[in-house]
Formats: structure tokens, sequence, C-alpha cells
């Protein structure tokens, strides 16, 4: 006991010190927990032989994170994925198996020895990849979209890639057959799935196809009619914990299931997560299932980082640098030729090529698998290890890259502008939510808009809508000109990239001193660069949404509705001058908490809101005196 605590605070310790500084100097988590895993692995030393053991129980947050990836996706949209998974995907590993394979038997290994090889580097990094899309917000986009319909092809076809490893054995096949019976633990449980697991391997291929229709249909089927009675069940204990077990359990149990069948586990509680996808338990699944995923899912990344030997590096460093180069290489080549078939533009196309040119965790599996299979042999198997734990390694530094890269893509225009015929007094820039009310709004009212995007997907569905829209980028100063800038009255800056919004006001306001610009800010900060920038009106996101909740608070603690309306209303003038006054003496490029002017009008600003709010209710200066008198100083900065 003491010795696993010891190890649990060793794992702890380390992630809380690296994980925060990586993501602080912009590298993201998964980076940080590679370098957390180095330093107690490699580097100190402090943990040992239970690494790999631990590896096999972390992967399990990989299998997490793909059901909450189908909880995200109904049927219809994995339907409409069809095209991407068979042409993408199929032709990326098939590509990729070609092309390593190739190489493997140019430089001397067998056929046999070849083809694994090439199967094993073929496979991409669902955990880094999906983890770092979700965390810079890129799954959405066509490129991240794209990566992830490789990534779960990729998680398909693993599946016939175990069965086909032990034929490419020179002797018999010994192990398991890659179920992973063997990290279940020692005793009656652990005999009874070896057991199933042996009964499985002994079946005709008539009744294995019959066993893995029948386990994908319990699935399907318990997730249909099971899940709703399971959770009402469990309800009427009225325990908040409860919840969390049968969230857990349905995982588990499909993950076992599939293992059981010799199904990827990852891929049958996909499976499950898209069948209760419009179910009313979606929501209570993610909030239960979400801290465990991303716990394991940093545990596994940690024991990636904590199992790189970097003995076999010392021992062959132009071969472990050769593997890793030209497999980055050549999957890279092979991802940018499928992003132009596939018309990818720009942005979208870098993203595809850099996110899935490395290897990836099921790798690790089927270099194991090889391994007890007789395929590989020591030293053959130490160098891929190495070679997937290394690109995983630098898979953080390509999305780095990424950002560089896109960051010079991002006034292309992926596809070309519309030519715009039409002028009218309000230009609105930007068509996401907030610029979608406006519009309709000023639709309703009768009033003519010049609505301009760059994103083409948003223009489209628009368009379905029967809303006129013109794809373009609007920082271009060609493209304002044709909407009408000259002439125009108003521009509502609704872009979602806030150095735009800015760039974008500037620009307005130099073409058109007179235009009057009503701009959407993301913060306070955002309000200053937006004024410098010549905008009056500004709307902060959350500002108005959040005085109505105020207000609605105030009525639920029996306020009058007059009251309370009159509390919004003092508040809201009150900070509107407080922003212009705190405007002035906001510095560019200083972080507000070292501007000593401008948090000391801040703090005096703040002293003053509650004698605001009593004028605003016809107080008598006595009351207001002795509000003032009892109240505490505020130390809270506007």
């Amino acid at each position: 006991m003491e010795s696993f605590l010891f190890q649990a605070a060793i794992y702890l310790g380390a992630a809380t010190l690296c994980v925060p500084l990586a993501v602080r100097f912009g590298l993201g988590s998964v980076l940080g927990y590679l370098v957390a895993g180095i330093l107690i692995g490699p580097v100190t030393g402090l943990v040992g032989s239970e690494t790999e053991s631990l590896q096999h129980f972390a992967e399990f947050g990989v299998v997490m994170m793909l059901f909450l990836i189908g909880l995200e996706l109904e049927p219809r949209a994995l339907w409409d994925m069809r095209a991407r998974l068979l042409g993408l995907g199929l032709g990326q590993v098939t590509l990729t198996m070609a092309a390593i394979s190739g190489a493997a038997f140019f430089f001397g290994m067998t056929w046999q020895v070849s083809v694994a090889i090439g199967m094993t580097l073929a496979l991409s990094s669902t955990a880094i990849v999906m983890q770092t899309l979700n965390e810079k917000q890129l799954t959405p986009t066509r490129g991240g979209r794209s990566a992830f319909s490789v990534l779960l092809a990729q998680d398909i076809v693993v599946i016939p890639m175990l069965a086909v490893m032990p034929l490419l054995a020179t002797g018999q096949s010994h192990g398991d057959g890659g179920h992973g019976t063997d990290a279940m633990g020692d005793g009656e449980s652990a005999q009874m799935v070896a057991d199933v697991t042996h009964w499985v391997d002994t079946l005709p291929a008539w009744g294995l196809t019959a066993l893995t229709i029948g386990a994908v249909a319990i699935v399907i089927l318990g997730g249909l009619f099971l899940t709703r009675p399971i959770f009402t069940f469990a309800a009427q204990a009225r325990l908040r914990e409860m919840h969390t077990v049968v969230s857990l359990l349905f995982v588990i149990g499909v993950a076992v299931l599939m293992n059981l069948v010799g199904l990827s586990p990852a891929l049958g509680t996909f499976l499950a997560g898209v069948v209760l996808a419009n179910s009313e338990f979606r929501h209570e699944l993610e909030a239960d299932i979400e801290p465990f995923k991303g716990i394991l899912l940093g545990l596994f990344f940690i024991t990636v980082g904590a199992g790189i030997d970097f003995g076999t590096f010392v021992g062959a460093p132009l071969v472990v640098l050769g593997v890793v180069a030209g497999l980055m290489a050549v999957k890279g080549t092979i991802l940018f030729v499928l992003a132009l078939i596939f018309r990818m533009k720009g942005r979208d196309r870098i993203l595809f090529t850099l996110s899935l040119a490395q290897a990836g965790e099921f790798g690790f599996v089927l270099v194991s698998v090889g391994v007890q299979d007789g395929v590989f042999g020591q030293e053959v198997s130490a160098i891929l290890l190495l070679a997937v734990a290394l690109s995983m390694l630098l898979t953080p530094l390509l999305f780095i890259a990424h950002d560089k890269l896109a960051a010079r893509h991002k006034s292309e225009a992926d596809v070309p502008a519309d030519e715009i015929d039409e002028t009218a007094e309000v230009i609105i820039a930007g068509v996401g939510r907030f610029g979608q009310m406006v519009h309709r709004m000023l639709q309703g009212s009768g009033v003519s808009t010049v609505v301009l995007d760059r994103d083409m997907e948003t223009i489209q569905l628009l368009r379905r809508f029967g809303i006129k829209t013109y794809l373009g980028d609007p920082t271009r100063p060609e493209l304002l000109k044709a909407a009408g800038l000259a002439t125009a009255k108003v521009l509502v800056v609704a872009l979602d990239d806030r150095a735009d919004a800015v760039k974008l006001t500037k620009m307005a306001k130099k073409a058109n001193p007179d235009i009057h610009v009503v701009a959407r800010a993301y913060d306070r900060v955002h309000v200053y660069e937006l004024y410098r920038a010549g905008a009056r009106d500004i709307v902060r996101e959350m500002f108005d949404g959040s005085l109505r909740a105020g207000r609605y608070a105030l009525e639920r603690l029996g306020w009058t509705e007059t009251d309370a309306h009159e509390a919004r209303e003092a508040f809201y003038k009150h900070d509107r001058e407080s922003l212009l006054e705190l405007a002035q003496l906001w510095k560019p490029g200083v972080p507000i908490s070292e501007n000593p002017e401008y948090t000391a009008k801040a703090r005096e600003l703040s002293k003053g809101l509650e004698n605001a709010i009593l004028t605003r209710f016809g107080e008598d200066d006595d009351a207001a005196a002795a509000a003032r008198d009892d109240s505490e100083p505020s130390d809270r900065q506007i």
C-alpha cells in the first residue's frame, strides 16, 4: 500500500509541476505529461518496471475518450462521414503500410517483418491528436473532422491487423492472441477470462462472425432499451455517486464485451456513444466520464514518456532518428497528397498533414503482440517502441508548427471570395451566433444589410435558409470596398478572432471616418482595444446576459420587479461610465494588474458602485452615508 501511494504521489507531483508550465508556455498539456514521464522515468529513475503494466491500465483513457466522442455524434452524422472513413481513412492506412513495408524490405527485413512494421507504424495516436484538437478547438474544422475520420478508420482496421499478426510469425503462435488477458491479473477471474478467450479463438469463421454480430447487437440494443431502466433504478438510491457508478459500468461493460470477442474496446465504446447520442442521459454520461477520461489520458501520456528507452537510442542513435524521421516524412507526404485529392485548403490541409504524422498507442499493442507471436526480435521491437514513443513526443511540436504556418495562411481565402453585387447602410462582418441575431433583428425591422463571413460551411447553411450571405475575408480592404464601406452608416464587427476584430475596426475607420462601428468584445481588455481602434458601441459577449441573470436572482430573493430592474439599470450605467474612465488609463501591452493608475481608479470606482445603486433608488444622503460606513472596502477589480 505504501509503495502504491508513493508511486501515485510521484506521478501526480510530476504532472502538477510540468503540465501547467507547458500550458503556460503554449506547448499544450500533452507535451507537459510526456516531459513529466521522462523526468520520473529515464532521467531520475523514480519509476521503473511497473510503467508498462500501468500503461495498459491508462490506455482505458483512450476508450473513454472515444465513448465521449461518440456521444457528440448522431448516427446520421456518422453516416455522413462514410466517404472520409473509406477514402481518407483506409487510403491513409493502405498507402502508409505499403510505403513503410517497402522501405523495411529494401533495408533487408523479411517480407513478414516488413508487413508487420508497416502495420505498426501506419497507425496514429488517437489520444494525443484528439486531446490536442479539443484543447485548441480545432475539432469542428474540416481538417479536424478529417483527422478524426482517419483515426476512427484506424481503430477499425486494428482488428484485422491483430488477427493477421500471428500469420506473419515464422514459428508457431504463442501468447494470448492479442486479447490482452495478461493485464487482467491472476486468480479465478483471470482464469475465467482466459477460458472464454480460448473458446473464442477456437470458434470457426462463421461462429466468430456470428459472435461479433451478436456483441455489436448487444451494445446497440442495450444502449437503446436498458439505459433508461438502469439509470431509473439507480436514481432511486438518491445518491449522486450512483450515477457515476452506472456510467462507469456501462463503459467498462462494453469494453470487456468487445475485448472478449476480439474486437477493439475503443471501437465498441465509440459505437455505444453514438447509440446514446440522442438519449436524455447524454449530458449526465459526459459529466460522469469526463474526469476519469482526463486523468487516465494524462497517466497514459506520462507512462509513454517514462517508458522511453534512451539506452536503445544511445546504442543506435542514427538508426532510431532515421526511423522516426522517415516515418514522419512518409506519413506526412501521404497525408498531404490525400489532402490535395480531397480538396482541403490552406489551414485544413496543414492541420490534417501535421496532426497525423506520428505513430500511435496501438503501435505499442501491435509490437507486444508481434513479440509474443515471434514476428519481432528483441532489437527490432526495442527500436520500434522507441520510434513510436519519440514520434508521439514530437507531435505537440508539430501542432505548434501548425499554429505558426496557419497564421501565415490566415489572410488567404481557401476558396475565391464571392462577387458582391449590392451595398447597404449596414455591413455585418461575421455571422456566427452573435452576427446572426443582429442580422435577424435588422432584417425584421426592414433594414437592408450586406453580410460577410469567411467560413464556407456557415455560408452554405445560411443560404439553405434563404439568408443571402457573401463568402470572403471581411478584413480584406477590397472586399469591404465592394460591400459599400465608403457609403455605409454602420459596421457591425462580429468576428470570432479578437485581433481581426480590432484590425477590421481600424481599417474601417481609416477608410470611412464617419462610419459608426458596433463591435463584439470578449472581455474588458478587448473593449479597450476596440475603443482605441475607433469603435464606440462595444458589446461584451456575456454582459447583458449576466445582468439579466442577476436581475432574476434579485427577484427570487423577494425584490420587486421594478426594484430589480432599477438595480440592473444602475449597475449598467455605472459600469459603462467606469469603462470609459478606465479606457483612458489602459496601456496596450501592459497587464492591468501592473498598471498602478488603472488599479487605483478601479478600486475607487468599485467603492462607488453601491452608492450608485442606492442613488438610483432615491435613497437619502444619510442612508447612503450609513451604507458606506457599514460596508467593507471592496478590493474587487473592475
